[in-house]
């Protein structure tokens, strides 16, 4: 999982689920990561036997996502913008969910991983797609609290 940043605050309770039968390659989510820029949402990501791969900022407008290998790339090197129709944190999430469960093989393979790419099993990653969803459910409305708290600035 993603190593958690001093001066960011995470708000909820962490949610990691396995998307291999050998549970080396996992998706993780933080209900809330506030950032030190005062923005924030939902973030979740795909690693690699604890490197991660994959990341997705689904912060409304400033949202953006990550590939080729966080990790290995650096924020600034892997850093992809939504596509423009896709602004609101909700449809970012909805969009990141499926481009892992469509695309999930080729952006593993794309970052030097092919082996784990084959062995992505897609009923695990579409059971780890719903635990994410009813997660953030069940977790409520932490961005308003975080906005309260002044974490993000709206």
């Amino acid at each position: 999982m993603a190593t958690m940043i001093d001066g960011e605050s995470y708000l909820g309770k962490v949610l990691i689920r396995p998307l291999t039968e050998s549970g080396d390659v996992k998706i993780y989510l933080w209900p809330v990561r506030c950032l030190k820029s005062k923005m924030g949402g939902p973030t979740f990501g795909v690693d690699i036997r604890g490197e991660e791969v994959i990341r997705y900022d689904p912060h409304g407008p400033r949202g953006h996502w990550h590939k080729g290998g966080y990790d290995k790339l650096g924020a600034g090197g892997s850093h992809v913008e939504f596509p423009d129709d896709v602004r609101d944190i909700e449809s970012q999430i909805t969009w990141a969910l499926a481009q892992i469960r469509d695309n999930g093989q080729e952006l593993l393979a794309e970052a030097g991983f092919p082996n784990e790419a084959q062995s992505l099993d897609q009923e695990m990653v579409a059971a780890a797609s719903e635990a994410i969803i009813s997660h953030l459910k069940d977790e409520g409305d932490l961005i308003s609290k975080a906005i309260d708290q002044g974490l993000i600035a709206v």
